[in-house]
């Protein structure tokens, strides 16, 4: 073939600056292209060897990446099936721009965010060569015997030539002549840096640069040290999620979860994903030590496309209480320039994220019902998991009522069934209704607590930063059933209720007392309630209305009061005076600046065991203890 030169068909526009300025958000995207083609042609030549079509040794089928600084070069080689003259025509300069006009429509009507998805559907991907250089060479031989090597030239313009040229090895070499405003693709770093982002587990190895270490070659006395020079494969061509699960240890997946996460504590246990009907998704997820410490863990699974990496944000891929995971999905359904409204819409996307919901609550059901004890020591480090699932996704919570846990303050673990039964005896209300007591700091409600444990009531540790709405999920669907945090007025209301004490002050007595803590208080967010509780009870009990205080901390978790304000309302509290407590009577019974010593005595003392307690305040209460000792 003498020197050919031809015009790219393009009818409505050149096609060049779309591609090297707006298409892709992210120049660097062109290397993963280019070596994904790269591979592609070595796996077609592998399967066509298989195939007894390809005669001879394949010979290092390694794709290798070249930079020469001093010409301005980045070159993608590889030993894969090549291309003739004729294919060259037609593959770079006919089949790629065929769809040119519906392509350039398609980018006008695109927003934004869609831009970078439609270079994947029009077989462009070669073309983002040119968004990094000022001209892109392609040298190619095909490896059908007696064929040509030729060499196809193009400027960023819709002119190109292409002629025969000498090349001993069949395969393709494609040579960028990086521009200046790119020059960045020239430095060794930069360049490595993407390769292991975007071809670390490519299929075929990737050799960028060599290695060099030294040996002694020979024996004896007559041994001497050689420099060896290898090459440096920077990828892992068998990555561990390509492989049926009964062909991998337990070591293979840590292995492999310390390739991916190198300085991370080993993960809990993992699940790996296997499905080719009705569509194809491979993978490994793995549970990872979270603990309450759950924002720091988003953006941990990699999602592939035939091994190519597609990006870290799989938002609708995989449901959002499980982007806390860590791991790798590689489905082929998913395209490389992946859009959000593509994962919003693409049917093949909502049926993977429902899988991987139902292999995750299999899984999770699997380790409850095989191993529970060992379940339960693994449950602080996954209920935020479980959680998560079961308040935004009501499929999930069907499956997650059987192995989800309730963990008391004796260590113990139920589930929920088991804890009705567990309570029902004891803390069910004069409406039938079960009580389930709560704590969230088990120890600034420990007064609480075990005031609770004396009468034989349990108490649940609900002290995550989701469990207010988990509570509110579990009302809603657990019948006959209330959640009270143990410090809530509704505890006196049991106490009372099961004891059923006498006060040992009469009417008149206890509206006095009532009258001299209200005077003395002074304070209209506080409300002063009498009960006739046991003499070995505290004097007085500070409680907090239920519904206010769930207000108040789940405005506290969503970092507001939801647009009502009730993160910005003091606290409301209520001041139940134990009219059996000794100490009530000897206010009853005191007089002047003795009972308003007294009172006020009190009152600290219940602030003080809420932690309601700061600043003047404290100061003034000890100065006064100090003073009652002497």
């Amino acid at each position: 073939m003498t020197l050919e030169t031809g015009h790219i068909q393009v009818q409505t526009e050149n096609i060049f600056p779309i591609i090297k300025k707006f298409l892709y958000s992210d120049h660097e995207i062109f290397l993963r292209e280019l070596v994904s083609n790269a591979v592609d042609a070595t796996e077609k030549l592998k399967k066509l060897s298989s195939l007894g079509q390809v005669s001879g040794e394949l010979g290092s089928i390694n794709v290798s990446i070249i930079i020469d600084e001093a010409a301005k070069t980045l070159t993608i080689s590889d030993r894969g099936i090549g291309m003739t003259g004729e294919e060259v025509k037609k593959y770079i300069n006919q089949i790629a721009f065929s769809s040119a006009t519906e392509f350039l429509d398609k980018f006008k009507e695109a927003d934004a965010g869609d831009k970078t998805n439609i270079i994947g559907h029009f077989g462009l991907g070669f073309y983002s060569a040119f968004m990094v250089a000022d001209q892109v060479e392609i040298i190619t031989r095909s490896y059908k015997e007696g064929s040509t090597p030729v060499k196809w030239s193009c400027d960023g313009s819709p002119n190109y030539t292409i002629e025969d040229v000498e090349k001993e090895e069949r395969g393709t070499d494609i040579v960028l002549h990086i521009n200046e405003e790119n020059k960045e693709y020239l430095e060794q770093i930069r360049v490595e840096t993407l390769l292991n982002k975007y071809c670390k587990f490519l299929p075929v190895p990737i050799q960028f640069g060599t290695n060099e270490h030294t040996e002694k070659v020979g024996e004896g006395g007559d041994a001497k040290e050689e420099t060896m020079v290898t090459p440096n494969i920077i990828n892992n061509p068998d990555p561990a999620w390509i492989h049926q699960p009964s062909e991998l240890t337990d070591e293979d997946y840590q292995s492999f979860y310390k390739e991916l996460y190198p300085y991370s504590e080993p993960p809990l246990f993992w699940i790996h994903l296997n499905v080719d009907f009705p569509f194809n998704l491979t993978g490994i997820l793995y549970f990872p030590k979270v603990g309450n410490n759950f924002e720091m863990q988003r953006n941990k699974i990699q999602l592939y496309s035939n091994q190519v990496f597609v990006t870290d944000a799989v938002e609708n891929i995989v449901p959002e209480f499980l982007m806390h995971l860590h791991g790798v999905i590689d489905s082929p359904d998913i395209p490389l320039n992946v859009s959000r409204s593509y994962l919003q819409s693409d049917p093949n996307v909502k049926k993977i994220n429902a899988h991987i919901t139902k292999k995750v609550a299999d899984k999770l059901n699997e380790l409850f019902n095989n191993s529970r004890e060992d379940f339960e020591t693994k449950w602080d480090q996954i209920e935020l998991f479980v959680k998560f699932g079961m308040i935004s996704d009501d499929k999930f919570y069907d499956r997650a009522k059987g192995f989800c846990l309730l963990k008391n303050t004796e260590g113990k673990h139920f589930t929920f069934e088991e804890y009705t039964e567990h309570i029902k005896a004891t803390q069910t209300d004069k409406n039938g209704q079960a009580v389930i007591l709560y704590a969230t700091n088990t120890e600034d409600q420990d007064a609480f607590v075990q005031a609770a444990k004396t009468r034989g009531y349990d108490v649940l540790v609900l002290s995550n930063l989701l469990d207010n709405h988990f509570i509110n999920q579990l009302e809603g669907k657990l019948e006959k059933t209330s959640f009270k945090r143990v410090d809530a007025d509704t505890l006196s209301n049991l106490i009372e209720k099961d004891e059923k004490q006498e006060s040992v002050l009469s009417k008149e007595e206890e509206e006095k007392v009532q009258h001299i803590f209200t005077d003395a208080i002074s304070d209209a967010h506080v409300t002063v309630l009498t009960k006739a509780l046991s003499p070995d009870d505290q004097p007085i009990l500070i409680t907090k209305p239920e519904w206010m205080r769930r207000m108040k901390d789940m405005a506290a978790v969503s970092g507001g009061g939801g647009g009502m304000g009730f993160g910005n309302l003091p606290d409301q509290l209520n001041l139940v005076i134990n009219t059996n407590h000794p100490l009530i009577g000897k206010v009853l019974n005191a007089e002047g600046e003795e009972q308003g010593k007294l009172t006020t005595q009190l009152y600290d003392l219940a602030l003080l065991s809420q932690n309601l307690l700061r600043g003047q305040k404290l100061t003034e209460f000890i100065k006064r203890s100090v003073g009652l000792m002497n």
